[in-house]
């Protein structure tokens, strides 16, 4: 009887259990989108986990593929380019090259998403669209941090409360209640977040009055920071595979955020 030397018969053993080891599945990278109060893209409140579009938008994401896990990291409007740059996000997204972060390195993805904001007053005897054309001596409701093309994007509430007598608020609902209750003239509203207002409160729509003169219309760009575990190229594709399904205009028709063909990776710096 012939008997295997005994280092043989360790390796038989260890090339055995080599084939029965089953390897571990590399984990998902993580990648943490600032998550702003920003209605209806965001909404937070007091309690409980945020809303909105945003929360759906990486819902979506993650159920698209398996190499990313994208996660909501709360943040502010004025905060989150500083969180961006200080590596506490990846990532900042619904996000438009007129509000201030062109100066800090970054990778610009179109998102294929147009949205804009309007003008809204309330019905009165005699009052029409040339109501709007001029805002000086009108008491105005905005959203704080917010930056407004009528005036040259300068979002400091210092600044918008003595040359436009502005109250600024963090609630569109608050913005629209001044306007009906006569405490404001004008309110600007983000054109999706109207119109899901007005679903939820019908009756109201009669007692508003919609501007056609519009503050601005914005494409939606996300912003990653240089050493996002995710590149702009491999973010666009993710998002172009959503446009291809149909996801993307499930999400954001229902709020007149126009979808459009495609998102591209458009600039870094």
């Amino acid at each position: 009887m012939n008997v295997l030397p005994v280092r043989t018969v360790s390796r038989i053993l260890l090339s055995a259990l080599a084939v029965l080891v089953v390897l571990p599945v590399s984990a998902a990278q993580l990648v943490r989108i600032g998550a702003a109060h920003f209605p209806p893209y965001t909404i937070r409140p007091e309690q409980g986990a945020d809303t909105g579009l945003l929360p759906q938008l990486a819902d979506a994401l993650n159920k698209l593929q398996s190499d990313y896990q994208f996660t909501l990291v709360p943040t502010s409007i004025p905060r989150r380019f500083g969180d961006l740059q200080q590596g506490r996000t990846d990532m900042a997204i619904f996000e438009n090259p007129a509000w201030g972060w062109q100066g800090i390195p970054h990778t610009a993805v179109d998102m294929g998403l147009e949205d804009a904001e309007v003008f809204v007053t309330g019905r009165e005897p005699g009052r029409d669209e040339s109501y709007f054309a001029d805002l000086k001596g009108k008491r105005l409701a905005l959203f704080s941090g917010y930056h407004y093309e009528f005036a040259n994007f300068n979002a400091d509430p210092k600044f918008l409360a003595d040359t436009y007598n502005a109250t600024l608020t963090y609630s569109h609902d608050a913005n629209l209640l001044m306007v009906l209750r006569g405490r404001a003239d004008i309110a600007l509203v983000t054109r999706s977040y109207l119109f899901d207002y007005l679903i939820r409160n019908p009756d109201v729509a009669k007692e508003l009055l919609i501007s056609e003169r519009i503050d601005q219309v914005y494409h939606h760009y996300a912003i990653l920071r240089p050493q996002a575990p995710i590149s702009g190229e491999a973010f666009g594709k993710l998002l172009q595979r959503l446009h291809d399904s149909g996801e993307l205009l499930k999400i954001f028709q229902p709020y007149r955020i126009k979808v459009m063909p495609a998102a591209n990776v458009v600039a870094g710096q």
